[in-house]
């Protein structure tokens, strides 16, 4: 249960930071935060990351369905007494639920977070784009950790050290 409330957290965050945004800023709008690093920019995005697939909407309710579904599968199933792995797959879910509300009601993500980092203008993203991907990294530490755990496991037994 606690995984399904990082999510709704995540959701909640997410949809309250889009809203102040198309409330209170005209599009394409920006406010320095920290000059030369940190903006916050009105924009939208029809596509996915980057801008790619633009306006493919029905590709992306798809998909995010599909993953939607993956990730309660794996919270379900996998991520009991594995913490790091249920934090991933709830700040998945609540990023991916977050721009699929954007997508089915306003046909369109609201992006805000505006970075220059070494002097590269990243791309405009928001709070449920930055769930995602503190979820896959996190996702990543955990799946090399386990790895680093069987491999470990597997030289006790070779080595004939491990005793049941």
């Amino acid at each position: 249960m606690f995984y399904y409330i990082i999510a709704l957290f995540v959701i909640a965050l997410d949809q309250l930071t889009k809203w102040l945004i198309v409330k209170n800023f005209e599009l394409g709008e920006s406010v320095k935060v920290i000059e030369d690093f940190l903006y916050i920019t009105s924009h939208r995005n029809r596509g996915a990351a980057w801008g790619i697939l633009q306006g493919q909407m029905w590709f992306f309710y798809v998909i995010t369905v599909i993953v939607i579904i993956g990730i309660i599968y794996y919270i379900q199933k996998a991520a009991k007494g594995k913490m790091l792995l249920g934090l991933s797959l709830g700040l998945m879910l609540g990023g991916a639920i977050g721009n699929f509300i954007d997508r089915v009601y306003r046909k369109e993500v609201v992006d805000f977070i505006n970075t220059y980092i070494f002097g590269y203008d990243f791309p405009v993203f928001n709070i449920a784009d930055s769930a995602l991907v503190i979820g896959v990294g996190m996702l990543m530490v955990q799946m090399l950790l386990e790895e680093r755990e069987a491999k470990k496991e597997k030289s006790y037994g070779e080595n004939g050290t491990h005793h049941s």
